[in-house]
């Protein structure tokens, strides 16, 4: 089975998504029969590198009133998951290169450790995952080679690959994340609960039709 991940660093749903896709993964009697990729999606291309308000600021914008409320939501599902969303201190950038970073450890089967980091990083430590030192470091700590992290972050490489990803996003129907694409087919929900996630694996994605492929915004 081909199991495709469509996510991005600022979506606090794809760190409680990733948390419950590990969890109905590891139930699995062929868990090794599942080859896992993560797929790039922009979620805010338009963001510069440099930090500026809020998640929680950004929230209250598009949600008004509400907002408290669904903030609240949001890190209380998180710590069901053994998350710590810091709402308040995760500040939206460009992931442009932490997605590129994310293919060349893919090329070293450490795509998975990458995203783990970056998702800490970002939601949990308030860190500019837009920072070529930043990024530098925690490349470091998924146990890619240095130099390697260095030509990436200054050059364009795996860039194509972004891209692409997002030109198959569309051509698949996924409109946000995070968004599971089983061996090509259409696109579901990649934060529904642990059991529903492992029984939509055992049977293919024919299961779960009412429900919705992510969100297109990080909240």
């Amino acid at each position: 089975m081909k199991l495709e991940i469509y996510a991005d660093v600022l979506c606090p749903w794809c760190y409680i998504g990733k948390r419950r896709l590990t969890a109905a993964l590891a139930s699995l009697a062929d868990r090794d029969s599942v080859e896992l990729a993560w797929r790039s999606y922009e979620l805010a291309p338009e963001e510069g590198r440099v930090p500026g308000p809020t998640a929680a600021e950004a929230m209250a914008g598009w949600w008004g009133e509400q907002a408290p409320a669904r903030i609240t939501l949001i890190r209380s599902l998180g710590a069901a998951e053994g998350l710590e969303l810091n709402l308040h201190l995760a500040r939206p950038v460009n992931t442009f290169d932490a997605h590129r970073l994310c293919k060349l450890a893919a090329d070293h089967d450490r795509a998975d450790q990458m995203m783990e980091l970056l998702l800490h990083a970002y939601h949990t430590e308030g860190l500019n995952v837009a920072d070529p030192q930043v990024l530098r470091r925690l490349g470091g700590a998924a146990g890619l080679d240095a130099d390697d992290v260095h030509a990436v972050l200054a050059g364009d490489d795996y860039a194509d690959q972004v891209r692409a990803d997002r030109l198959r996003a569309a051509e698949l129907g996924v409109t946000g994340v995070p968004s599971l694409v089983i061996d090509g087919r259409p696109p579901v929900s990649g934060v529904q609960p642990v059991a529903d996630l492992r029984r939509l694996l055992e049977r293919g994605p024919t299961g779960s039709p009412g429900v919705p492929a992510g969100s297109d915004r990080a909240g």
